[in-house]
């Protein structure tokens, strides 16, 4: 008898065991599932023409008037060689390579260094890929574009964004792939990655594109300073492959949104006059 209730005590623990490590599971999930709140699949309920409904704080997305990506077009762009150059003073610093679900994320831990526009510091706080491009220029869409994010310690948001097309390999993106590979398909894990020199990443022309816009994902909050490099770099078929299998959407673009009389500024350096 004593026998058959140490039995029947140890059965009842496993079957509590066994329920609570099933309620952690479905918690774990639930938690992964709502972190997928919006998609890039035109006509899904989460699809980008509806991300302004699904919560409050995402209004902008339906309802903002400087939203972005825009196409930037040769009618609406105006040279502006009065922006200047674009001052970077960027160092090495230790980053968290980061499966965001939609995208693959690199973040500095530490600090990275700054941009300088109109006379503002901003910080280098992360850099992300989107592919196929977000930003068009005069209609034509390229095959990825990196974003590099930064902020000011007033929480003012900056871009710097590449645009790349089909060709040879992307040197940067080159170093990160064994990192990437590491959180394939394993949506908010992180990677250490060490030390990262964002001057590593090549620009390869002082000309850019400037406008205001906003963020490119919800809550796509406005009030973003955008610069866009001007020339088109390279980047590999297989590179643009690795980075869309790694994340939840294959194709993390959101459509070109109206330009709404923004103007579009062209900086590019005065030709020495012999």
């Amino acid at each position: 008898m004593a026998d058959h209730s140490i039995k029947l005590a140890t059965l009842s623990a496993f079957l509590v065991l066994f329920i609570l490590l099933l309620q952690s599971h479905i918690a774990i999930s639930q938690e992964v599932a709502d972190k997928m709140e919006f998609s890039y699949q035109k006509g899904s309920e989460l699809g980008p023409e509806h991300w302004g409904n699904i919560h409050k704080e995402w209004a902008a997305c339906g309802q903002g008037q400087m939203q972005s990506p825009v196409d930037l077009s040769d009618d609406r762009v105006e040279i502006l060689p009065l922006l200047g150059f674009l001052r970077r003073s960027y160092r090495p610093a230790a980053t968290v390579l980061k499966n965001r679900g939609h995208d693959i994320m690199l973040r500095f831990e530490g600090n990275a260094g700054s941009v300088r526009i109109d006379g503002s510091e901003y910080a280098l706080k992360q850099l992300h890929w989107h592919s196929p491009s977000e930003h068009t220029i005069n209609g034509r869409r390229f095959h990825m574009e990196l974003h590099m994010v930064h902020q000011t310690a007033d929480n003012r948001t900056a871009v710097v964004g590449i645009l790349y097309t089909l060709g040879r390999s992307e040197p940067f993106l080159a170093k990160m792939e064994r990192y990437i590979d590491m959180i394939k398909d394993k949506h908010e894990a992180e990677e250490e990655v060490g030390l990262v020199d964002p001057r590593e990443i090549k620009r390869g022309s002082r000309k850019y594109y400037r406008y205001m816009g906003s963020l490119t994902t919800p809550p796509c909050t406005e009030g973003v300073v955008w610069t866009i490099i001007n020339k088109v770099r390279t980047v590999s078929r297989e590179q643009v492959r690795r980075l869309r299998q790694a994340v939840h959407d294959p194709m993390n673009a959101r459509p070109i949104q109206e330009i709404n009389n923004r103007g579009i500024g062209l900086f590019r350096p005065r030709r020495k006059e012999n």
